[in-house]
C-alpha cells in the first residue's frame, strides 16, 4: 500500500475544491480526507478500487466525484447506483449535508465499507443498502438517481427507474460521452443534456449525462 501523506493530500484536494469553486468547510475537507483514509485503508484488504495510490486516488476518485456536485443543486434526496467505494454518493454526502444520500451495492464487503464509513464519519443523511437496485423499494421516490461507471445508461435506467420521483432525473458519471449508449436508451427516457466537467488535475474527457422521462 503507498504511504498515505495526509498533508500532501490536504494540499492536493484544498486547491481541487478551490478550483472548483466549491464553498466547503474545514470540517467538510477533514471528512473527505478520513474517508480517503479509509478507502486506502480498507482498499488494501478488499479491493474497493483498482487505483492503489491515494494522491490518485485524491484526483481520479474525490476531486472527479466533487467536480459533479453543483449538478446537484437542486436535489434532496439521492440514490447512487452500484455505489461501490462510495463514489459519487459518500463524496455527495459529504459535501451536502442538507441532501438525504443512499448508496446501494449488491456485493456486501463493499457497503460493509460505507456502513463504516457512515459510522466513522458521523454521516447522518447517509443510507446503505446492500441488494439489486432492481428490488430496491422505498417509501420516497428519489428526485436524482446517479451513478459513475456503472453500466450501460440504458440498463442503468431500466433497472432504476422505479425510483425516480415524477420530474427526477438521472445524472450519470461517464469518461467519454456515448452516443451509442444514449442511442439506445428506451423511448421513454432522453437525454437532456451532456455536461463536460473539467476535474482539477485530471487530463482526461469526464461528462455528466442528464436523463429525464420523454414527455
Amino acid at each position: 500500500m503507498k504511504q498515505f501523506d495526509r498533508a500532501a493530500l490536504a494540499q492536493i484536494l484544498s486547491k481541487g475544491v478551490s478550483e472548483l469553486q466549491l464553498d466547503l468547510s474545514e470540517a467538510q475537507i477533514t471528512q473527505l480526507l478520513d474517508y480517503l483514509a479509509l478507502l486506502s485503508k480498507w482498499n488494501a484488504v478488499y479491493n474497493l478500487t483498482s487505483v492503489r495510490d491515494p494522491l490518485q486516488m485524491v484526483t481520479q476518485h474525490v476531486l472527479d466525484s466533487l467536480a459533479a456536485v453543483p449538478a446537484f443543486a437542486g436535489a434532496a434526496n439521492v440514490l447512487d447506483v452500484g455505489a461501490g467505494g462510495g463514489l459519487p454518493g459518500m463524496v455527495l454526502a459529504i459535501a451536502r449535508p442538507d441532501m438525504k444520500v443512499s448508496l446501494i451495492d449488491t456485493v456486501h464487503k463493499k457497503t460493509a465499507f460505507l456502513t463504516q464509513v457512515k459510522a466513522e464519519l458521523g454521516l447522518a443523511n447517509v443510507s446503505v443498502y446492500t441488494m439489486r437496485v432492481e428490488q430496491l423499494q422505498v417509501k420516497q421516490a428519489f428526485d436524482v438517481i446517479t451513478s459513475r461507471a456503472f453500466a450501460d445508461l440504458s440498463d442503468f435506467v431500466n433497472w432504476s427507474g422505479h425510483l425516480l420521483a415524477e420530474g427526477g432525473q438521472f445524472i450519470a458519471l461517464k469518461g467519454v460521452a456515448p452516443p451509442d449508449e444514449r442511442e439506445r436508451l428506451p423511448e421513454q427516457w432522453k437525454v437532456t443534456e451532456l455536461r463536460p466537467l473539467q476535474v482539477p488535475g485530471l487530463n482526461a474527457e469526464r461528462h455528466l449525462v442528464f436523463i429525464a422521462r420523454s414527455q
